[in-house]
């Protein structure tokens, strides 16, 4: 199979765990986003070797090198909000920027515990 059908065809196993998760958190009324529970299942999957990780390898690193067309619906979508923006356009940024700082340190703190402890193993 070429290149593109291959990622085409993991792309579609990625989309098919996505709208079954989106499933299960309907029918049974969990208190988590589908994305969450898909994450999560997708984890499991590969962790218990019932998904293989070159079975889904190329489509997700094609997803992810496009990543950025993902949020051009949000970046329009914030448009049609300007009174929104405008009354408090300052607070959301605060919320933006201090999340963005409690992701890096948090990423940073976690990379930083996990090279510890390869290093002491």
């Amino acid at each position: 199979m070429n290149r593109i059908g291959k990622s085409a065809v993991q792309i579609a196993i990625l989309c098919g765990l996505s709208v079954l998760s989106n499933f299960l958190v309907a029918q049974f009324s969990l208190p988590l986003p589908g994305s969450v529970v898909g994450i999560v299942l997708l984890f499991g999957l590969l962790q218990l070797g019932v998904l293989r990780l070159e079975w889904i390898e190329s489509g997700a690193n094609l997803l992810l090198a496009e990543l950025l067309l993902f949020f051009i619906p949000s970046a329009v979508g914030v448009v049609q909000y300007r009174s929104l923006l405008l009354d408090h356009g300052i607070a959301l940024l605060i919320v933006v920027v201090a999340g963005r700082v409690v992701i890096m340190a948090g990423s940073g703190l976690l990379a930083t515990q996990l090279a510890w402890m390869r290093r002491k193993s």
